[in-house]
């Protein structure tokens, strides 16, 4: 059974950074994507960034520039380093996984493993 669990969230000021991890267990077969998503109370889950298991990677327009995503080479950690982030960056961030897939989704729908979040806030 695959689990996912997120860690690096917290609080910063307008222009600051933060990286996010996500540690996974579990094997899917690959090959696979994991990404990043975020959500905001009363708003929907949307995808920030994703990478597949040979590399590409795919970004959400308010990311370009400024989120890295990347995963160690044993594919167990997932990482979202976050630069210039601004209040509205502020959401709770997830971490998840597909199943077996070719291209790199940045739909939610696409994602059947999750993590239980973490917290991102930017104060102005």
């Amino acid at each position: 059974q695959v689990q996912l669990v997120e860690s690096g969230g917290g609080s910063v000021q307008a222009g600051g950074s933060l990286i996010l991890s996500c540690k996974g267990s579990g094997r899917t077969p690959g090959p696979y994507s994991m990404g990043w998503f975020r959500q905001v109370v009363g708003g929907q889950r949307e995808g920030v960034a994703a990478i597949h298991t040979d590399g590409r990677q795919m970004y959400a327009d308010s990311a370009k520039g400024r989120f890295t995503i990347s995963r160690d080479n044993a594919g167990d950690i997932l990482s979202l380093h976050m630069g210039n982030l601004q209040p509205e960056d502020t959401a709770t961030y997830y971490c998840a996984k597909t199943g077996y897939i070719l291209w790199v989704p940045l739909s939610a729908s696409h994602y059947t493993n999750w993590g239980q979040g973490t917290q991102v806030t930017v104060s102005s």
